[in-house]
């Protein structure tokens, strides 16, 4: 793919800075939480890429991103799906590498939302295809077309998913600022606060699965992809900066979940498992009728799972992220309900899920 694109817009001073990632076509999501926030236009907003794909209302969501383009102070950057929607309008370059394959399987794409509404859904004539796209959807096509890739200022630097170094940053090959995997593993630090999403945060946890924000201060890297979309506990979150030349960081979230507020106290348990994406094999040892006792084949870790989180794999039998982890919680606080069985609660508390087995108050919508 081409260079980075790479801008460096000056930011009014005193003016509070609104960081959302990964929204991916959760439209309900990102409406509730600009509401939460009070999201006004004398705010510098940041959607730092992955608007598109995964969710059901994506093409909505790029229409109210454009809307908002023009009423606030937006500056926002490409993420790896949205480059793919960009490519196809671009370039037959993936055609039959991709999207003859991903396009038949994913009702939910951006471009078959436009197919849909354009009234031309043909998968097996893609250049036809693209043809009518790009005389029905001018105005989106150029929006995206007009995304940069990284955004840096005297102290911050947004990227959808990370860079190496801030040097030569535009030398950067653009695909791989979008589409890094594991940017918090890689050992990288910087001089300026490198805010990234892409990887779910939850990922790179192996005991307690968190969707907050990860704050990194010693290598000055902030990653806040909540796993909005992609995960039944998932969240969006929003960083929140007082002004550019603040580091007074604070966050919020929207997770569309029930509340009740805890009744009893319960502590925290120590040795707990958070099976991850990519590492979820499992052994099914007993069914249950809510939850099954399985074994988790990468640690050997014996613990029950929600019969919903299960699902046959390509390796076999795996399930979404699952935890034991028990979450520690004094009576009166506010906790979100993910999931009620008759042995206990799956519960969040501050992004992170984990077991509740007290009582809970009315459960509130």
């Amino acid at each position: 793919m081409d260079k980075a694109i790479v801008t460096r817009p000056v930011f009014p001073p005193d003016r509070r800075i609104i960081v959302v990632s990964d929204i991916h076509g959760n439209l309900p999501f990102f409406q509730a939480l600009m509401k939460k926030i009070a999201l006004t236009p004398q705010d510098i907003f940041i959607p730092l890429g992955d608007f598109l794909e995964k969710g059901r209302e994506s093409l909505a969501l790029l229409r109210r991103l454009m809307e908002l383009s023009r009423t606030h102070t937006l500056f926002p950057i490409c993420g790896n799906c949205d480059a793919l929607v960009l490519r196809f309008f671009e370039s037959d370059e993936l055609d039959r590498r991709f999207f003859t394959s991903y396009l038949p399987q994913h009702p939910e794409s951006t471009l078959r939302q436009m197919a849909r509404e354009g009234g031309f859904e043909q998968w097996d004539d893609l250049p036809k295809l693209r043809q009518d796209l790009r005389r029905t959807f001018p105005e989106e096509w150029t929006w995206l077309k007009g995304l940069p890739t990284v955004i840096e200022t005297d102290r911050l630097v947004f990227v959808h998913g990370g860079v190496p170094s801030l040097e030569h940053m535009e030398e950067l090959d653009r695909w791989g600022c979008m589409k890094n995997d594991d940017f918090l593993g890689q050992g990288h630090s910087f001089d300026k606060w490198v805010i990234v999403g892409h990887w779910p945060v939850t990922l790179y946890d192996p005991c307690i699965p968190s969707a907050a924000p990860i704050f990194t201060r010693d290598r000055k890297i902030i990653s806040i992809d909540g796993g909005c979309v992609l995960k039944a506990d998932g969240q969006l979150n929003a960083l929140i900066l007082p002004s550019a030349d603040s580091e007074d960081f604070s966050w919020t979230a929207w997770d569309g979940l029930p509340r009740a507020r805890a009744l009893d106290p319960q502590q925290a348990s120590a040795g707990s498992i958070n099976i991850r994406w990519g590492r979820a094999s499992l052994e099914l040892l007993e069914q249950g009728e809510e939850l099954s006792l399985c074994r988790h084949l990468e640690t050997g870790r014996e613990l029950y799972i929600l019969n919903d989180y299960l699902c046959q794999g390509p390796r076999g039998l795996e399930c979404e992220d699952s935890t034991d982890y028990r979450l520690e919680v004094s009576p009166g606080e506010l906790l979100t309900v993910v999931k009620e069985t008759k042995a206990g609660f799956l519960c969040k508390k501050e992004g992170i899920t984990g077991w509740y087995y007290g009582r809970l108050s009315a459960i509130m919508e």
